[in-house]
């Protein structure tokens, strides 16, 4: 190995470093002020739970994030079976249209959420859907489905068709095919595209605030809500949470799934 070769691994390192510090010590400040005495971020540091028996306490923070999680979940059901449905169609069908029905999957992912929760806004008016949170989980099932299509039509196209034709000429039919054959290949696909409706519903601040009635909001809208009246660490014990059963579930679907690989 030259010296140039080391001085070049040697800086790729050090990159790959500073980026996880970027990323990661803000969310570890914060977990840990979430156990701080102090409600203004004082040193030195006085360990406390204090403010997540205060979480408990708060109705307001408890209820939007009750219902993040009920939207986050229904949305998640509803993208994973369209989704798998739609890319399973896409793959197998040849039609009129199709290509210009794929380039439409991409609009949703790259026009700016601004603008898109004010057409629903507009939209749900005109036709008398009005807001709610009926109409947050309706708007994040429009914003989270392309990304199951996306994700799960990608590991179809790793799919082996001829697998489906062997299965069919040893008498299975279209559904046998379909769930003995063609769901445990795309599964991880499946999951994944899953986990993104998930995240993409429960992060979704933009259209849940446009479409949100006072006193049914979801948790993005609560806390930038609770921000503006003044900043209390309970937000940063609720997002510690949040932030611990995300990692845990990620790494509980990469385990059993093998997003790693086999290793």
């Amino acid at each position: 190995m030259t010296a140039t070769t080391r001085i070049l691994e040697w800086f790729g390192r050090l990159y790959i470093w500073l980026l996880l510090a970027f990323l990661y010590l803000p969310i570890i400040i914060m977990a840990l002020m979430s156990f701080n005495v102090s409600p203004f971020y004082q040193l030195p540091f006085e360990w406390t739970t204090e403010w997540y028996a205060s979480l408990w306490q708060n109705d307001q923070l408890i209820a939007a994030t009750w219902n993040s999680v009920e939207i986050a979940v229904i949305a998640t059901v509803i993208c994973t079976v369209l989704g798998s449905a739609a890319s399973l169609a896409l793959y197998r069908y040849e039609f009129r249209g199709k290509k210009f029905l794929q380039a439409l999957l991409f609009p949703p992912i790259a026009i700016p959420w601004l603008i898109t929760g004010t057409a629903m806004l507009i939209f749900f008016f005109g036709v008398g859907i009005g807001r709610g949170l009926h109409a947050i989980l309706l708007g994040h099932v429009a914003l989270a489905l392309p990304y199951v299509i996306v994700v799960v039509s990608a590991r179809l196209q790793t799919f082996a068709p001829e697998l489906e034709e062997a299965a069919r000429s040893l008498g299975a039919n279209q559904w046998q095919v379909t769930r003995r054959v063609t769901l445990p290949w795309i599964m991880p696909g499946v999951i994944a595209g899953g986990l993104f409706a998930f995240a993409v519903s429960f992060d979704q601040f933009v259209v849940s605030y446009f479409l949100a009635t006072p006193g049914q909001t979801t948790l993005p809208v609560e806390i930038y809500a609770a921000i503006r009246k003044g900043f209390t660490p309970e937000i940063n014990a609720v997002s510690t949470i949040i932030i611990v059963v995300s990692m845990a579930l990620m790494l509980l679907t990469a385990r059993f799934f093998k997003f790693g690989g086999e290793k």
